[in-house]
């Protein structure tokens, strides 16, 4: 596998824990990237997401803009949310064709029945659309809290046939994982899964600084884990909801923990609409880490 598919220099060791770092958006926050552009490193991974509410040509947008930007665009794929096989072929042809997109993630998604013809990621794999329109590198979820509503084993078996399907495809898979607030739980998934023998690089999903409120908010709304322990761990404690929270105590932990063993890895922040308060947060971190 070419790590250099994914990201330039994940041919060698990262400097710091924020080196070859990712980033996500919404397709309604242009205008926040616009702002905090300047304070993005150039070629930064971008990911927008494709959230209910939005229409296909805002995300296409989103993505070109990315584009336009100096980023690299990582276009987002919700397999329920997909109403027909013309609507996804439009999609990606046209995020393909107009913000150069040649990295694509895709979910199953929330919605408990299929707005369409897909139910799961690997049906949009399947397809040969990816491929078609020239993608890459593809991202599929990884769930290092487990999942609400599929079992720890299922879910072993179910990346194990996505990883196979882009491989099949001639194109290069990447895992990118729910945000997490407990470092153990990450290190101990990650550890499974060399473990089993599953050598594909992560992007550890790590939430940006943002409010204490909209953090455990968040984190409910995704199912992730949020206990009194794991918060007092991450920094916060939950009976005190006022203020802000950030990452440090986590991404310094993750590097104290993280070796060999745990394969090629970066972090992905999920900003929760502070573009801006998570780049500031990533550039003060690299420079006391440099």
């Amino acid at each position: 596998m070419g790590y250099e598919t994914i990201h330039p220099n994940w041919e060698k060791p990262a400097g710091n824990m924020v080196d070859g770092y990712s980033l996500e958006m919404t397709a309604k926050e242009i205008d926040g990237l616009r702002e905090a552009a300047p304070l993005i490193r150039p070629d930064t991974q971008i990911a927008v997401t494709f959230l209910p509410g939005e229409e296909i040509e805002q995300r296409i947008e989103a993505s070109s803009v990315v584009r336009e930007l100096g980023f690299e665009p990582i276009a987002h794929v919700s397999a329920r949310r997909i109403r027909s096989h013309e609507e996804l072929d439009y999609y990606l042809s046209e995020t393909a064709r107009r913000a150069q997109a040649k990295r694509i993630f895709v979910i199953a998604g929330d919605p408990p029945e299929p707005e369409g013809p897909f139910e799961d990621s690997l049906q949009i794999i399947e397809t040969g659309l990816l491929e078609k329109y020239g993608y890459q590198v593809i991202g599929v979820g990884g769930h290092p809290e487990g999942h609400p509503n599929v079992d720890k084993d299922a879910l072993w078996t179910w990346m194990k046939r996505k990883l196979d399907a882009v491989r099949a495809r001639g194109m290069t898979p990447l895992i990118v994982t729910q945000f997490a607030f407990d470092d153990d739980a990450i290190v101990e998934w990650l550890g499974e899964m060399r473990r089993r023998g599953i050598d594909v690089p992560v992007r550890l999903g790590v939430p940006g600084p943002a409010g204490i409120k909209r953090l455990l908010g968040f984190a409910k709304r995704c199912g992730v884990g949020a206990s009194a322990s794991v918060m007092k761990k991450y920094g916060v404690s939950i009976t005190n909801l006022i203020g802000t929270a950030g990452p440090d105590k986590l991404v310094d932990n993750l590097d104290k923990k993280l070796g060999q063993e745990h394969g090629r890895v970066r972090l992905h922040f999920y900003p929760f609409g502070a573009l801006s308060a998570s780049a500031e947060w990533i550039n003060d971190y690299d420079a006391r880490h440099s």
